[in-house]
């Protein structure tokens, strides 16, 4: 089945007829009309607390609504679970992964599918019908293997091969490219074109604009839960749909540049190596100045940043921050030194996601909040409470739990964690990944503040245009190595690229 060549004659397989949706006291839905055709793929996007997650949900059963009505193929429904709407042909890939660590891929693959096959789990068949499904749609994971085991971007691909295993009619996928890496995030974009070719619909919950744009049919855009417009991809840009999101343009979301000769040097480093990763690396980075690293993943810039900050030990080569001297052999050692670092993964790698606000903002200074020995949760507040402020967090969120957390505002902590202090050197390692346009705009302006404050900041990222956006001066990294340095009006998007790709080994 594909699609009715005029798209204004293709039947609604959902309808959403003036839906809201409290929690508590707040509405996160407010009268939301939503008409979703077959065989089409509808965007919802928004910032985080837009209510596009939410709108996923209710359409899921995952959340029932308190008003509103929805029909599937005109026909009155009200689910009051998951399993309700699969029944309806309707599956959903949330943000908040749900497998069974315990048990395999496969099992998590076809689970809730025991009941085929005359009632018998013939394993047997089921790993044909995996290897099946991964032939056809690309996403290969062991099938044998725990998925707990399994990277968080592993177990994103476990989630969406699940639900391409239901052959659900409408798929609805919440923030399913926020683990993935750029390659596979396309191999997602083709599936979705894929599955468009099949008839099937999708609803692409998204913060990436881009993705968003590259295979949608519409986009709904919310606001503060309610509706601002549903139009075609085709008459869209990211540009549009910002304005749409937040009222104000791109250009916008970049602080102004301090325009205060900068000469006092912050950090430097000389010919620092780490086998196998970077070579001969010299920089100089200034107090008050954002230098930008960019560069294709693979090209060294992590493990770079990582090696400064002590994470990972350097071969060779010498690192100076205010008067420490490195390489650094701990990451201990560089906050002692006044070097400290935001890493790619607050997840995995940053923040205790089962504690509060308040305990992941102080571990690294419980020296400082605590008298002999035991903190003082008096201290702790009196300190912290400003600091949650200068970085946009509600400070009645201080002892909420950074799991329940948007992405933004738990990378707002690891930002306050880092202030705690103000330090020499400030690092950032893709530090607007998995967050809304909205918190990335208030991202910019605390590195900028920082920076106006008097702290070098470095930072990596895979967006150039954030690049271009940021920076003062950009570093380009390309096969472990430093392949070009711009600044001023150099800094364009057109001269970062080659730089990108340059020196690379040619296979063969």
């Amino acid at each position: 089945m594909t699609q009715s060549s005029d798209p204004a004659t293709t039947p609604h397989v959902i309808s959403l007829d003036r839906v809201s949706k409290r929690f508590g006291g707040a509405y996160a839905l407010i009268d939301v009309d939503l008409n979703l055709r077959q065989g089409e793929v509808h965007c919802l996007v928004g910032e985080n607390g837009a209510g596009k997650s939410t709108l996923g949900k209710v359409i899921a059963g995952v959340h029932r609504p308190d008003s509103g009505a929805m029909t599937v193929r005109g026909r009155h429904v009200e689910f009051r679970s998951p399993r309700d709407s699969l029944a309806e042909g309707v599956t959903f890939i949330a943000q908040e992964l749900a497998l069974a660590p315990e048990r395999t891929v496969l099992d998590n693959v076809f689970m809730g599918q025991a009941g085929r096959a005359l009632g018998l789990v013939r394993r047997h068949a089921r790993m044909e019908e995996y290897e099946r499904l991964v032939a056809r749609y690309g996403f290969d994971v062991d099938p044998r293997v725990r998925a707990g085991s399994l990277r968080l971007a592993e177990q994103q691909k476990v989630e969406i091969l699940r639900a391409l295993a239901s052959e659900a009619n409408v798929i609805i996928m919440d923030e399913p490219t926020a683990s993935l890496a750029e390659d596979e995030t396309q191999k997602l974009l083709h599936v979705i074109r894929e599955l468009r070719t099949e008839g099937r619909t999708v609803v692409f919950v998204t913060h990436f604009l881009g993705d968003a744009l590259a295979v949608a049919d519409r986009v709904t855009i919310l606001k503060d839960g309610k509706l601002v417009r549903t139009s075609s991809a085709e008459d869209e840009s990211v540009d549009s749909l910002i304005e749409a999101m937040l009222g104000r343009s791109l250009g916008s979301m970049f602080p102004a540049r301090d325009l205060v000769p900068m000469t006092e040097t912050a950090l430097r480093v000389e010919s620092l190596s780490r086998a196998g990763e970077f070579q001969d690396i010299d920089l100089t980075l200034r107090k008050g100045e954002i230098v930008g690293i960019a560069g294709l993943v693979g090209s060294g810039r992590t493990e770079f940043v990582e090696t400064l900050a002590g994470i990972r030990r350097a071969s060779s080569g010498s690192v100076e921050v205010g008067a420490g001297r490195g390489p650094f052999r701990s990451a201990g050692q560089a906050q002692r030194a006044g070097l400290v670092m935001v890493p790619e993964s607050r997840k995995e790698h940053g923040l205790v996601m089962g504690q509060s606000v308040r305990a992941n903002v102080t571990l690294p200074h419980l020296g400082k909040v605590s008298t002999l020995g035991f903190t003082s949760s008096h201290r702790q507040t009196v300190v912290l409470e400003p600091l949650l402020d200068s970085v946009g967090l509600d400070r009645r969120r201080i002892d909420s739990l950074v799991r329940e957390l948007s992405g933004g505002n738990q990378q707002k902590v690891m930002f306050a964690r880092w202030m705690f202090d103000r330090p020499v050197v400030f690092i950032a390692d893709e530090p607007t990944r998995g967050v809304d346009v909205g918190a990335r705009a208030s991202l910019y302006q605390l590195m900028r503040s920082l920076a106006s404050a008097g702290t070098g900041v470095l930072f990596v990222s895979s967006d150039n245009e954030e690049v271009v956006g940021l920076a003062d001066r950009v570093v380009v990294m390309s096969d472990g190595r430093i392949s070009g340095e711009l600044d001023g009006d150099d800094i364009t998007e057109a001269n970062i690229l080659p730089l990108m790709f340059a020196g690379q080994r040619v296979a063969g």
